[in-house]
């Protein structure tokens, strides 16, 4: 089973006790705003989603992980790996994301899992590149995004939403610098 400590976290492979908790978080509008078309997830698209990012481990070696505090075990959310297939320009690549439970957010949890992550992804599974995309206006994504020290890729437009986006990378030589 893959998992990284943090000084305060552990990122783990998902189990069944994480199906309610993460769908708190996911029917939680201002969770949900920048993520798609903003819709909240119930339960039933929360355990789909769980299912997909389990598939993603099983097949790519990678995935999302879920998140949880190491003083109390409680799951805040969901930071990880994916293939980044749904826009044209990051086609064939791999994208960093995170979701965390509101309670969460301010405190340094998405940095210091998103961080982990990279590392992973760039030391442990041997990735050359890793991307972002985040939504105009998402400034909190942002932040996390500058202090991974990825770079700006330029625009594109979510196919499905016609929202504005933001491009980013990082490569194993940035990543060592």
């Amino acid at each position: 089973m893959t998992e990284i400590r943090t000084p305060r976290l552990l990122l783990r492979r998902w189990t069944d006790d994480d199906l309610v908790p993460l769908s708190e978080i996911n029917a939680d509008p201002d969770v949900m705003r920048w993520t798609g078309d903003g819709s909240a997830l119930d339960l039933e698209q929360t355990a789909d989603a769980i299912e997909r990012w389990e598939e993603e481990w099983d097949d790519e070696g990678f995935g999302l992980f879920a998140v949880e505090l190491l003083a109390s075990g409680e799951l805040i959310g969901a930071v990880g790996l994916s293939a980044a297939d749904d826009l044209p320009e990051t086609r064939h690549q791999v994208q960093i994301s995170w979701r965390l439970g509101r309670p969460f957010w301010g405190q340094g949890y998405a940095s210091e899992a998103a961080q982990a992550a990279l590392e992973f992804a760039l030391q442990d599974r041997g990735l050359d590149r890793v991307v972002a995309v985040n939504r105009v206006g998402n400034e909190e994504s942002a932040n996390v995004i500058r202090k991974l020290g990825m770079e700006s890729d330029g625009e594109a437009t979510d196919p499905e939403t016609g929202a504005r986006l933001t491009l980013h990378s990082i490569d194993l030589t940035e990543y060592e610098a």
